[in-house]
């Protein structure tokens, strides 16, 4: 009967130890996730912000230019302003689903990675 007994105990110890384990095995992987994912997203937007002012400088020369050619500095603003709405209104027509699918294949690779 003890036999059992300490059969048993020796049991429940290997199974508590072995969720113990399992717990903390879950926990580092989520962090591993989490930390990949963010490392990633603000690496990104590091990239973008960049590439944003970028463009604001580009775009305020371009108007500034274009204002000075046509004598009326806010025409090249307007210009300008309507190059964006342009682009922006033919890339929503013709890359919104593609566009789509790549940011949501790209969010799905990086959790299940």
């Amino acid at each position: 009967m003890e036999d059992n007994a300490k059969l048993i105990e020796n049991l429940w110890e290997r199974a508590t130890e072995y969720s113990k384990s399992t717990y903390e095995l879950v926990k580092l992987k989520i962090i591993d996730t989490t930390l990949d994912v963010v490392s990633s997203l603000v690496t990104r937007y590091v990239a973008w912000a960049i590439f944003l002012l970028f463009m604001l400088f580009v775009s305020f020369g371009a108007a500034l230019w274009l204002g000075e050619i046509l004598d009326k500095i806010y025409y090249g603003f307007f210009i300008v302003g309507a190059f964006y709405g342009v682009f922006a209104i033919v890339f929503y027509a013709l890359f919104r689903k593609g566009f789509k699918k790549l940011v949501s294949d790209y969010i799905i690779k990086n959790e299940l990675k």
